[in-house]
């Protein structure tokens, strides 16, 4: 039946064909009239599913709290104008090869504090930014605008969540079990706009940016609001976490260091949650592990490696290192915090693998160490 139909087309085509013109170029003329019009449809569905799910999104926070309006309750306001952060200003940021490490914040590309060795737990609020409403008003850019919806649907989320908290308004949380659709087609935009702008960053990182990371940040740590986000859209954490790590990896560009520092930084905070933690520390030591044991094969048969990825992989051990710290430091660890599996074939012939690379590369070395001293302490607490 296809080939019958091809054929009646291709006759269609011939006998139909204007004079003067070639059946290739009449039929290439009819393709890209076709394309055209399937790309201005394509481009009205987009559009018109943009609008369904706004009015979704405005429909569930209407179930949730419907007398939430924020323009119109005094007390909100006052309550959001004394815990509003002022953007910090980004003039001090890098913009050449980011060497220059002797300012961390200017350093941190994301206008966070670098407050790693900060347990989730210990935050203080009145104090932490990361836990303060963020200013509604966004300005953002034409690349950013596919961001603005999520954005403000998430932050208006946690305004209600803040709200309700201390009071000022009645709020029925259960409706996000009724409406999971809405939840993770936002959470999966915002973490798919990220992952573009982690891809190829521009820095300085704008202030929409910033806002963007911090109502992620802010959704998958809040007691109750994290655990609605991670039955939902836990698969799609797990793809932004790797593209992450992806992106570290793959980076080959000179003036890479400010970008590798900000994806590394968003990969420590996603962290601040103990179920991502701990999934993101069995990425990690499979990462680690994969490059090692391709480095030490490539030392053996005296064949070229990647001296970029060897250089990237750093990031990775770092990052690592610190979760691992951070876990050893609230003594709360066990075998089942992550995944034991990955954890036995990282210590799996590590020693050797330390004893033949450490002439060579004695950094890697001292690293893939530091990692194997924290995980048997693990195992030993």
């Amino acid at each position: 039946y296809l080939k019958i139909s091809k054929l009646a087309l291709a006759f269609a085509i011939i006998h139909s064909k204007p004079p003067g013109k070639s059946s290739k170029e009449y039929t290439e003329h009819l393709a890209k009239t076709i394309s055209e019009q399937d790309f201005g449809w394509k481009s009205k569905v987009e559009a018109l599913e943009a609008e369904v799910l706004r009015l979704r999104q405005e429909l569930l926070l209407n179930k949730i709290c419907p007398r939430f309006c924020l323009e119109n309750n005094a007390a909100a306001e006052t309550l959001l104008d004394q815990e509003c952060v002022n953007p910090m200003s980004y003039s001090s940021q890098l913009e050449d090869s980011g060497c220059d490490v002797s300012n961390d914040y200017a350093f941190d590309s994301l206008g966070i504090a670098s407050d790693f060795h900060q347990s989730e737990h210990n935050v203080d609020t009145s104090k932490c930014w990361l836990e303060r409403i963020p200013p509604l008003n966004l300005c953002c850019t034409s690349k950013e605008e596919s961001l603005t919806a999520p954005v403000q649907f998430l932050q208006r989320l946690l305004e209600i969540r803040k709200l309700s908290e201390g009071g000022i308004v009645q709020a029925d949380f259960t409706e996000l079990e009724n409406d999971s659709f809405t939840v993770c087609s936002s959470v999966s935009q915002l973490l798919d706009g990220l992952t573009v702008f982690y891809n190829s960053p521009n820095f300085p990182v704008s202030n929409f940016l910033t806002e963007a990371v911090c109502v992620l940040i802010r959704l998958i740590t809040d007691t109750k609001l994290s655990d609605h986000v991670l039955k939902k859209c836990f698969k799609k954490l797990e793809e932004f976490k790797k593209n992450l790590i992806q992106s570290i990896l793959r980076n080959s560009s000179v003036n890479r260091f400010q970008a590798l520092h900000a994806v590394s930084h968003t990969l420590v905070l996603l962290a601040r949650n103990n179920i991502l933690r701990n999934s993101l520390i069995s990425l990690l030591l499979s990462e680690v592990r994969q490059f090692a044991e391709q480095l030490l094969q490539a030392h053996q048969m005296q064949a070229m490696y990647d001296i970029t990825q060897y250089e990237n992989i750093f990031p990775l051990c770092m990052i690592l290192e610190q979760l691992l710290q951070n876990e050893t430091e609230e003594s709360n660890v066990s075998s089942s915090d992550y995944d034991g599996e990955e954890k036995n074939k990282f210590l799996n012939n590590l020693d050797q693998i330390i004893l033949h690379l450490s002439d060579e590369f004695p950094l890697f070395s001292l690293y893939l160490w530091r990692v194997s001293v924290l995980l048997n302490s693990a195992q030993m607490q």
